[in-house]
């Protein structure tokens, strides 16, 4: 029997994954069997099993990938550079995930992050995945919040005279502002995006 190369592997299980996701988002991970993930990704059981022991695991790969790729696509493109205030730096943010959620994923990888998050509460591997991927952005929030105070040290808060501690506190509202964004735009088919980030821009 042929050896199967890493490469072999690392696109199989990444098709693995991909069918899981569309499940989850479509159906729920509650709801989703592993009878419709082996249906999703035109595999046979044993392939799916080879690479996955259940549901349960396949959950966990779907988090890394989900939350994985969001903090990819806030850190690549320059997605802070050009920011003068917390409100720049939560719509820079949000045209980032806007547009990558433009292509080929459309609204499913929002959807995905929201039943993440959900199970993130009561499911410690994911919930250590999130709390990773979470600290990493609001340590990048941080430092943009501070070289905002020092492109216009008009931005910190009559009062406020150091800048680090200020933005590591007010940071974790600027990812909220975000993460509401990402809720809204799951839920709400007529959601304006644009008028959001423009109040976000204006607001904080």
């Amino acid at each position: 029997m042929p050896r199967v190369s890493d490469a072999h592997r690392v696109a199989r299980r990444a098709e693995i994954i991909g069918a899981a996701l569309r499940c989850f988002t479509r159906a729920g991970y509650q709801r989703t069997s592993m009878a419709d993930i082996i249906t999703e990704s035109g595999l046979s059981a044993g392939a799916i099993y080879s690479y996955f022991g259940g549901k349960q695991q396949l959950l966990v790969a779907v988090a890394d990938h989900v939350l994985g790729d969001r903090q990819t696509a806030l850190a690549a493109g320059g997605t802070f550079e050009g920011a003068r205030s917390p409100g720049g730096v939560a719509a820079n943010i949000m045209r980032a995930l806007a547009e990558k959620l433009r292509g080929i994923a459309g609204d499913g990888y929002a959807k995905a992050i929201l039943q993440v998050w959900a199970e993130a509460t009561i499911d410690p591997e994911i919930r250590e995945l999130a709390h990773s991927v979470i600290g990493q952005l609001l340590g990048a929030v941080t430092d943009a919040l501070v070289a905002c105070t020092e492109a216009d040290p008009d931005v910190l808060p009559a009062g406020e005279t150091d800048a680090r501690a200020w933005a590591v506190g007010y940071a974790p509202v600027v990812l909220g502002v975000v993460q509401g964004f990402i809720v809204q735009q799951s839920l709400f088919d007529d959601f304006d995006v644009d008028a959001y980030i423009a109040a976000a821009a204006d607001t904080l």
